[in-house]
């Protein structure tokens, strides 16, 4: 498996998609039954199998992760050669993953307490494990409206 399989929820959620995955490798539903019962390494084979295509899929679409922790947020502008990094570091207690620390951090973006910096990276020969290996770190995929504003406001 190249990422992650997916949660059982997640499976629930794609389980239509799930069915027609089987049905491209004409498995029917009473097949599935009895491989997930007589052989149960083949299910889950077709269980990850599953989930790499679903996360090629999901990375193969993603263009902003953000990863927000107590003191630093990274922002990640995923373009087509280069991941653009915008960081914040802040040089106080507050927490930015509360919603008092983040609204501080709004009203006071250009306090002395409060670091920028910016980074470009090439893809390693992999781009969406890259991309993956950020989410599993604990980016989630964003519409990038923060990294946008930051941008803007920046540079």
């Amino acid at each position: 498996m190249k990422y992650a399989r997916l949660t059982k929820e997640q499976f629930e959620e794609l389980h239509k998609e799930f069915i027609n995955f089987l049905a491209t490798q004409t498995i029917t539903a009473k097949e599935w039954d009895d491989i997930k019962v007589n052989k149960p390494e083949v299910a889950e084979q077709e269980l990850d199998v599953f989930s790499d295509l679903v996360w090629e899929g999901v990375l193969n679409k993603v263009v902003y992760i953000e990863h927000i922790s107590p003191q630093q947020i990274h922002l990640f502008h995923l373009q087509e050669e280069i991941m653009h990094l915008i960081a914040i570091k802040i040089k106080n207690p507050i927490d930015l993953t509360t919603t008092d620390g983040f609204n501080w951090l709004r009203e006071n973006l250009m306090d002395e307490d409060v670091e920028f910096s910016q980074a470009k990276k090439e893809y390693s020969e992999d781009k969406n494990a890259d991309k993956f290996k950020l989410i599993q770190q604990g980016g989630v995929i964003t519409k990038g409206e923060l990294f946008q504003y930051l941008d803007k406001l920046i540079n």
